[in-house]
């Protein structure tokens, strides 16, 4: 086992339990471990862009992803949030201001558009996490940990069989010019694996721990839809470090790489399962 492998497993031995807990726990620890991740993510995103000549403003950005899963559970708690809205407008103040202090040199435009982007690529998406674990339909905190853990869960399946599948069958590359590596094969294997495990996880999770149900119909559009929308979110930071001129996005996670490289799949899934849950999801039979 290589040293890189050996990191990689030790620290997921360390991570996965942990989140879990937290994802349990909920309320405002999991919202500040969201805002950790966001903001993270948001000064990643600015690295990648930084090296792709535009220089978003950080200082502004940063703190920006990291407030929202914060202002999502504060809203998920039903506190009242006096002065969201005078804090909205001092944000566009102070982008404002950095449109006009940039000056058209320092492409102000771009600047402030990155920022934006940064902010609700990481906060806003992760956001969704706190909707899933208070979901309407999810009764305790067995059953709010279910439903985040399940698309979560599906989204490994994807990468597991993306992974192995384009390793033994894969020939034909799906987007060479984004992601060289991946396969019309892999992307196959990934979307049957999903659904699949969406299968296994609805069976002896789902039901179970939620007393929530999906149809069989409802379990191959959710695993496939996950899937698809995975692999979307993969070629997406892709996409986004070939213009910049990296391969990881940070080198924070030892073994891993950055948490755009290891969450990027799931800055996607997470608003895409809470709106589908809210569709498919049925109570589970006596």
């Amino acid at each position: 086992m290589s040293p890189e492998l050996v990191k990689r497993v030790a620290f997921s031995l360390v991570a996965a339990p942990a989140t879990v807990a937290l994802i349990y726990l909920g309320g405002l620890p999991l919202a500040l471990m969201l805002a950790a991740i966001a903001g993270i993510g948001a000064w990643e995103l600015f690295r990648i862009a930084r090296a792709g000549s535009v220089d978003p403003i950080g200082e502004l950005g940063i703190p920006l992803a990291a407030a929202l899963p914060l202002v999502a559970w504060a809203r998920v708690a039903g506190w009242p949030t006096p002065g969201m809205d005078s804090a909205a407008v001092v944000v566009l103040l102070v982008l404002a201001a950095a449109i006009w202090l940039r000056g058209v040199a320092g492409r102000p435009l771009a600047a402030v558009a990155v920022t934006v982007f940064g902010a609700l690529y990481t906060g806003g998406m992760l956001s969704f996490g706190l909707s899933l674990r208070y979901h309407p339909y999810a009764v305790g905190a067995a059953a709010g940990t279910a439903l985040i853990v399940l698309p979560v869960a599906l989204t490994w399946a994807s990468d597991i069989g993306a992974y192995f599948v384009g390793r033994l069958l894969g020939q034909r590359k799906l987007i060479p010019s984004v992601s060289p590596g991946k396969t019309v094969a892999g992307a196959v294997g990934g979307l049957v694996l999903t659904v699949l495990a969406c299968w296994a996880l609805e069976r002896w999770m789902l039901r179970p721990v939620a007393q929530l149900a999906l149809s069989p119909l409802a379990i191959v559009a959710f695993g496939a839809i996950v899937s698809v929308t995975a692999q979307v979110g993969d070629l997406a930071e892709s996409l986004l470090k070939r213009e910049g001129g990296v391969k990881d996005s940070s080198h924070i996670i030892p073994g891993h790489g950055g948490i755009l490289d290891r969450l990027d799949s799931l800055f996607f899934v997470l608003p895409v399962a809470h709106l589908l849950l809210g569709v498919l999801l049925l109570p589970a039979p006596r």
